[in-house]
């Protein structure tokens, strides 16, 4: 079962978090921006874990029930990354005033003053 690859996203989103909660601290736009960009990197391991987690149950029907435990708590994860993203996102709001919700990264980089 593919459930110590959970290890490597838990570690991102968790230091996504420490470094979300640091830049909320501290009003640093700029962490801000490193955080929006290290999102992507929990969302692709993410990604990856549910292709390697339903070929593995497509191998072995007896572990869909395992697997889709481990899906949860792999979404769960993902969320964290997600709930991060959201706060540096306010962050650069409170800091710049403005709204860089639905933006792209570069759109961001040009918009706010760094």
């Amino acid at each position: 079962m593919p459930a110590s690859e959970l290890r490597i996203a838990s570690d991102l989103a968790s230091g996504l978090l420490r470094k979300a909660l640091d830049a909320f601290a501290r009003l640093d736009a700029k962490s801000s921006l490193t955080i929006l960009k290290e999102d992507d990197l929990i969302d692709t391991e993410f990604d990856g874990f549910v292709r390697k987690l339903i070929t593995y149950m497509m191998e072995d029907p007896r572990t869909i029930g395992q697997g889709l435990d481990l899906l949860f708590v792999a979404k769960a994860i993902e969320r964290i990354g997600d709930h991060s993203k959201n706060i540096a996102e306010f962050i650069i709001y409170v800091v710049n005033g403005s709204d860089v919700r639905h933006t792209s990264i570069a759109e961001i980089e040009s918009s706010i003053n760094i």
